[in-house]
């Protein structure tokens, strides 16, 4: 028990030292932290829309709730204000005779109601002003205008926020590891990537960064220097039918960063690869962008994706998402190196070789064999 807790413990710290460790969590969310920013933090308020739409739902919505509460209270003061400037609450007993500005306001609760039938245009008709005060019409005016505004905002904001393509990045899913085997004769290293929804993502396009600390001839150290990862598959990558799920690949060659690591090596390297994923969504016409990440440990050296389309006795192509992230072992070269000097190997035995110092004699023969 004691060995089994310690193990579960050990795999807890590693694990969490690992998403400590990656730019790009799994979920695509970029860890990094702003230091010492000397711009002052008012630029952000010139973009208050942005501002707005990146706050999370609990800021957001009470931003939301405060602006509507506070500016019905604050209305609802101006309206006391009025009331009282001419006298139409009850403690100045008003005579008979005497027209309010707002009828049937007595005191600051029923004028934060009259603030807020106005704002949000209820209309019960108990409360209304009437043409004694100018000074009530603008304000009527003022708040109906200033109103219009932050319901435009605010709702705008809410709905932008909902129908933003991250809410879409979600439905498109990348395998838990990535493998590396054998396909088409060349090493290739393997992604699987499915979409949910049977709705497509128009004008999709695959591409990798390679982030890893390099060293320049001069000296430099340059932290999360960034590769150029080439991903492809059968029918290209660009404008993909991404109906059923894909298996990407990147071919391992001399220009690849991974042609030098080998089966034996590569968890000892210290790199993140960045797989991303940008396209349109067919319903909005709005941009999106899916990302995830693999460290070493999530790079699978000699493995190949189980199979998960398969036809039904219908006709109909059944997807298989149990086997989505699952992996079979297969022989896989352990390094490129070694399948690229394989193939030359081959190719040489095929080729014949001259020697300069043979020489050709021909032979007389004669025949002893006498009738």
């Amino acid at each position: 028990m004691f060995s089994y807790l310690r193990k579960r413990f050990t795999s807890h710290i590693r694990e969490r030292s690992q998403r400590r460790a990656r730019l790009v969590s799994k979920d695509g969310r970029c860890n990094i932290e702003f230091g010492n920013v000397e711009q002052s933090r008012f630029v952000f308020l010139i973009d208050i829309w942005t501002t707005i739409l990146d706050l999370r739902w609990r800021y957001k919505m009470t931003i939301f709730i405060s602006a509507f509460l506070g500016s019905w209270f604050l209305f609802g003061l101006l309206w006391y204000v009025v009331a009282y400037i001419h006298k139409d609450l009850p403690e100045f007993n008003p005579s008979i005779n005497h027209t309010p500005c707002v009828e049937n306001i007595n005191g600051l609760t029923s004028a934060f109601l009259f603030s807020l039938e106005t704002q949000v245009t209820i209309g019960y008709g108990f409360r209304c002003v009437t043409e004694q005060c100018a000074t009530a019409i603008f304000l009527l005016i003022f708040q109906s205008i200033l109103g219009v505004i932050i319901n435009s905002f605010m709702c705008g904001a809410i709905l932008a926020k909902i129908s933003r393509s991250k809410n879409r990045a979600k439905t498109i899913t990348f395998s838990k590891n990535a493998v590396i085997s054998k396909r088409g004769g060349k090493l290739c290293l393997l992604i699987r990537v499915a979409n949910l929804r049977k709705s497509l993502l128009i004008g999709s396009h695959i591409y990798g960064k390679l982030l890893k600390t390099t060293i320049t001839p001069e000296g430099e150290t340059i932290i999360l220097d960034q590769v150029n990862i080439e991903f492809v598959v059968d029918a290209g990558n660009e404008n993909l039918f991404f109906i059923s799920p894909l298996t990407i690949y990147h071919i391992i060659d001399k220009n690849s960063p991974f042609f030098h690591m080998a089966a034996e090596t590569i968890l000892q390297q210290d790199f993140e690869l960045v797989v991303f994923l940008d396209g349109t969504v067919e319903a909005t016409s709005a941009t999106c962008q899916v990302r995830t990440s693999y460290i070493p440990e999530e790079v699978l050296w000699g493995y190949r994706f189980a199979p998960i389309v398969s036809k039904t006795k219908e006709g109909k192509y059944r997807v298989d998402f149990q086997n989505f992230s699952k992996t079979v072992a297969v022989e896989t070269p352990h390094c490129a190196f070694c399948l690229y000097n394989e193939k030359e190997a081959k190719a040489q035995e095929k080729k014949g070789y001259d020697n300069p110092g043979f020489v050709l004699s021909e032979v007389n023969e004669t025949s002893d064999t006498k009738m």
